[in-house]
C-alpha cells in the first residue's frame, strides 16, 4: 500500500508534460463525444425552432423530463463505472466485465419502468409546465406539440441506455476514441434527417417536431450499432469484451458492493435531475417567454460547460485507476492538478460564452423579447460557470473512491435543500425577474464548493475498494 506524501503547492496545482497528455489522452474524445451529443440537441432545438415559439417550448419540456431518465441510466451505471475504473487500473479484465453486465441488467430495467411511466402520466407531467396564465390555445398547442414529441423518443430510450453501458466501460479502461467516433456518425445522421423531416425536403413529408423525434431516435440507433460492433470487433484492444455475453452471472459479492455504492449515486442522480425540473417549474411560473428563454439559454449553456463537464468524467477515471493501483499520492496529486485545470477552463469557457452571448439567440426563430431574455440567462450562466465546474471536479473526485453517500449528501440533497426552496419563493413571492432569480439561484453553489473543497482536502474518499473485496 503507498503511503500518502506531504504534497507540494505547485504539485497540486501544475503537472507535468506526462500529465497534461494522460488527461488530453482521456478527456479530449470525452470533450468531442458529448459536445457533439449536445448539438445534435442544438440542432433539434434550432430546427424546431424555425417553426413557431410553442413548438420550441414543447420539446423543451420533454427534454427536461427525458433529462432525468438519462440521469437515472448514467446514476445507475456510474456506481459500477467506479468498480470498472479501478478494476482496469489493477488489470482485472473479468472484474471489468461483471460491471458491464450489472450495467446492462439495471439500464434494461431503468428504460422499461420509464417508458411504462412515461406512457402512462406524460401528459400530466408536461401540462405542469404549462403556465396558468398561457392561453388555452397556446397551452393546448404546446401539450400537443410536447406529446407528440415525447411518444417518438421514448423509442430512442432502448439504444440510449445500451449506448451508455458500452461508452461508459471503454471510458473507463482509457478506450475514449471509438464512442466519440460513433457520436460524430450520430450527429450526421441526426442533422441530415432534421432537414430531411422537419421541413420535408425532397420526396420526404414535412413533419415538423415528429420529424425531429425521428431523426434523434434514428441518430442513437446508429451510435448503439457503432460502438457495440466496434466493441466486439476488436477484442485484443478491448480484452475485457471478450466473453463478455457467455453468461450475465455476476458474483454476489460484487453485485452487493456495487448495489451499495450505486443506490446513493441513483438516488443522487434522480434527485437531482427531478430538483432541476422542479426548478425550471418554479422558472415557468414567469411565463412561456421564461420556458423558451431557458430552454436557449440551457441548450447553449451545455455546449460551453462541456468541457469542465468532461474534465470531471476524466477525474474519475484517471484518479479511480490511481487508487485501484494503490497509488494513493498520486491519486491526490491528480485530483487537486484536475480541479485546478477544471478551474481554468471554466474561466476560458465562461468568457467565451458570456461574449457570444448576444449573438447566439439570433439563430432561434422566435420573438425579440425572448432572445433578449435569453441573452442576459446565458450572461449569468457565464457568471457562474466557474462555480458549476469547480463543485463538478470536486464530486468526481469524492466519487472516484467509493464515496456515494457523501455525493448524495453534497449533489442532490444541496439542490433541494437550498436551490428549490431558494427558486420557490423567490418565484411565487417577490416581484424579481427571470434573471435575477437564475443568478441567486445558481450564485448559491458557492456554498457547495467550499463544503466540497473541504472534504477533498481531508482525504475521505481516498480508498481503494476493489482491494477490500480480495
Amino acid at each position: 500500500m503507498d503511503k500518502t506524501e506531504k504534497l507540494t503547492l505547485r504539485e497540486c496545482l501544475l503537472g507535468d508534460r506526462a500529465f497534461y497528455r494522460h488527461v488530453l489522452l482521456v478527456v479530449l474524445p470525452i470533450i468531442v463525444q458529448n459536445t457533439l451529443t449536445n448539438v445534435v440537441s442544438l440542432l433539434d432545438n434550432v430546427m424546431v425552432g424555425q417553426v413557431g415559439t410553442l413548438p420550441m417550448s414543447g420539446v423543451a419540456v420533454v427534454g427536461q423530463l427525458l433529462f432525468v431518465y438519462n440521469l437515472a441510466i448514467w446514476g445507475s451505471t456510474s456506481g459500477a463505472g467506479i468498480f470498472g475504473a479501478q478494476f482496469y487500473g489493477r488489470g482485472d479484465m473479468d472484474g471489468v466485465r461483471h460491471t458491464f453486465r450489472f450495467k446492462l441488467l439495471v439500464s434494461t430495467a431503468i428504460t422499461a419502468a420509464a417508458i411504462m411511466l412515461f406512457l402512462a402520466a406524460g401528459p400530466a407531467l408536461i401540462g405542469a409546465y404549462i403556465s396558468a396564465d398561457t392561453s388555452p390555445a397556446d397551452a393546448a398547442a404546446t401539450l400537443d406539440y410536447a406529446w407528440g414529441y415525447l411518444r417518438i423518443m421514448l423509442v430512442g430510450l432502448v439504444p440510449f441506455g445500451l449506448t451508455q453501458c458500452y461508452a461508459g466501460t471503454l471510458r473507463e479502461s482509457g478506450q475514449t476514441v471509438l464512442p466519440m467516433k460513433a457520436s460524430m456518425l450520430a450527429m450526421v445522421v441526426n442533422f441530415i434527417f432534421n432537414a430531411l423531416l422537419i421541413f420535408g425536403l425532397g420526396p420526404f413529408p414535412r413533419l415538423g417536431v415528429a420529424g425531429a423525434a425521428i431523426a434523434t431516435v434514428l441518430s442513437r440507433f446508429v451510435e448503439l450499432a457503432i460502438v457495440a460492433t466496434g466493441a466486439h470487433r476488436s477484442a485484443d484492444r478491448y480484452p475485457f469484451m471478450r466473453g463478455v455475453y457467455h453468461s450475465l452471472a455476476i458474483p454476489g459479492v460484487l453485485v452487493k458492493s456495487i448495489f451499495i455504492r450505486s443506490m446513493p449515486l441513483l438516488a443522487n442522480e434522480l434527485m437531482w435531475g427531478a430538483g432541476q425540473a422542479v426548478l425550471l417549474q418554479c422558472y415557468s411560473v414567469r411565463g412561456i417567454q421564461a420556458v423558451a428563454a431557458l430552454n436557449i439559454c440551457n441548450t447553449i449553456a451545455q455546449i460551453f460547460n462541456e468541457v469542465f463537464l468532461s474534465l470531471g468524467n476524466a477525474t474519475a477515471i484517471v484518479v479511480g485507476q490511481e487508487l485501484g493501483a494503490d497509488r494513493l499520492t498520486g491519486a491526490r496529486r491528480t485530483a487537486w492538478r484536475m480541479i485546478t485545470l477544471s478551474l481554468a477552463s471554466c474561466v476560458i469557457m465562461g468568457a467565451a460564452l458570456a461574449v457570444c452571448a448576444p449573438f447566439i439567440p439570433r439563430i432561434y426563430n422566435t420573438e425579440e423579447p425572448i432572445r433578449l431574455l435569453a441573452t442576459e440567462l446565458i450572461r449569468m450562466a457565464a457568471l457562474c460557470m466557474p462555480l458549476y465546474g469547480f463543485a463538478n471536479c470536486e464530486y468526481f473526485t469524492l466519487r472516484s473512491g467509493g464515496k456515494t453517500f457523501i455525493t448524495f449528501l453534497f449533489d442532490s440533497c444541496f439542490t433541494w435543500a437550498v436551490s428549490v426552496p431558494l427558486a420557490y419563493g423567490l418565484s411565487r413571492f417577490t416581484g424579481l425577474n427571470i434573471v435575477a432569480i437564475y443568478l441567486l439561484v445558481n450564485g448559491m453553489d458557492i456554498v457547495k464548493c467550499a463544503i466540497g473543497f473541504v472534504l477533498v482536502k481531508k482525504g475521505v474518499w481516498m480508498q481503494n475498494i476493489v482491494s477490500e473485496r480480495s
